[in-house]
This record gives C-alpha cells, sequence and structure tokens, in this order.
C-alpha cells in the first residue's frame, strides 16, 4: 500500500473537483494501492465560529456578487466538465470549518474518512447545506451510519479543537499554502486540481516501480 495524504477543506470547490478526478482514476486502476488519509486545512482560519452570511463573505472577498461569479466560473465550469454539479446559489452560509474537520477526525476511527469528506462536500456544494451547524453535521454521521447522537454530543466539547487546530498548523509551516495539496508516500507533493489521466500516471508509475 501507498499512503496518499489529503490536506483539503470542507468548503474547498477545488478540493471536491480534485478528489472527483482522482476518484475516476481509482476507477481506472481498482488495483491502484492507494491508503488514502484526510487532513485539515482551514482556508477561513479567522472565520467566526457561527460562519458569516454567504453574501457578507462574498462582499468581503469579492467585492460583491459580480466578483464571485467571474471568480467561479471556471470552477463551475471544471465542475461540470468532471461531472459534479455545484450550486453556489444555494449557499447561504459561509462556515468555519474547524468542526467538520474534527467530524472527518472522528470518522476515520471507523474507517469512514473519505466517505465522510465527500458526504460533506455533497452537502455543502450540492445541496447549500450549513456544514458548520452542529445538526447537520450529527445528520451527515447518521447517513452513515455513525452514532449522530454521540457525534453530536462531542462537537458540544472541545474534543480534538486542538489536535486540528495544531496539524493545520503544521502543514502551512511545511509550506503548504492552498489546497488541495495531495502528498504521495510522505514524500511527493501533487498541489491543485490535477486531470484523471495524471493520476494514471502516477499509479502505473508506482507500479512499475514496485514490480522493478
Amino acid at each position: 500500500m501507498v499512503k496518499l495524504d489529503i490536506v483539503s477543506d470542507p468548503i474547498c470547490p477545488w478540493c471536491y473537483i480534485g478528489k472527483t478526478l482522482l476518484d475516476q482514476a481509482l476507477e481506472e486502476r481498482p488495483d491502484h494501492g492507494f491508503e488514502i488519509a484526510w487532513h485539515p486545512f482551514q482556508l477561513n482560519p479567522e472565520m467566526p465560529a457561527g460562519g458569516m452570511d454567504r453574501r457578507e463573505y462574498l462582499e468581503h472577498k469579492f467585492g460583491g456578487q459580480a466578483g464571485a461569479l467571474r471568480a467561479y466560473a471556471p470552477i463551475v465550469e471544471r465542475a461540470e466538465a468532471a461531472g459534479l454539479s455545484i450550486d453556489f446559489s444555494a449557499i447561504k452560509r459561509t462556515p468555519n470549518t474547524l468542526d467538520a474537520h474534527r467530524l472527518i477526525h472522528w470518522a476515520g476511527v471507523e474507517d469512514m474518512q473519505n466517505d465522510m469528506a465527500m458526504a460533506l462536500f455533497r452537502a455543502y456544494f450540492e445541496e447549500g447545506r450549513d456544514i458548520g451547524d452542529h445538526e447537520v453535521l450529527a445528520d451527515l454521521a447518521d447517513s452513515l451510519s455513525m452514532d449522530g447522537a454521540m457525534i453530536l454530543r462531542l462537537l458540544r466539547s472541545d474534543a480534538d479543537r486542538e489536535d486540528i487546530a495544531n496539524r493545520d498548523k503544521q502543514f502551512r509551516e511545511m509550506g503548504i499554502t492552498g489546497v488541495p495539496t495531495f502528498i504521495v508516500a510522505g514524500q511527493h507533493a501533487v498541489p491543485g486540481c490535477q486531470p484523471a489521466d495524471l493520476w494514471v500516471k502516477v499509479i502505473d508509475e508506482l507500479g512499475a516501480q514496485a514490480g522493478a
């Protein structure tokens, strides 16, 4: 098995697209040998705990709706090419993602990190759900047969808050400034949203090295 670390944020559209393209390559190469682990990186670490009204966020970041439309146009185009349907208009709040990262961490205990990460992407980008809301996060846990009531109790505590913040800090200190960043075998960083055929090439090269 080859470790594939994914440094990501659930509100990063390029992360959603990038993982979808990776999945397409993994389907093409079912014997890929990757062991995937997700790691936290907050795009908006200074976001208030309760998040921010989406309109206010867009005004602050892009100077308003028109600027946001220009910025998001290539994202929507790339998402559609990957077979995804991102609905930015459905998003009413931009959340602080610390709790979503905690949920991904806890899902890992049950070997469900990948399922949870993708469920968070779909909830946010396709359904416009507030993934900073504890009830929403507990509902997503329930949908994956995790114990939603227990997750709700954990979310209302400080469990693993410091750990997530420290891991985020660690990746920044390593020089990671944007996501997604994929780290292959703990050595090779593959930044950004890469096409499926690049991942197929990486998998084939790893396979050739293993057989050499």
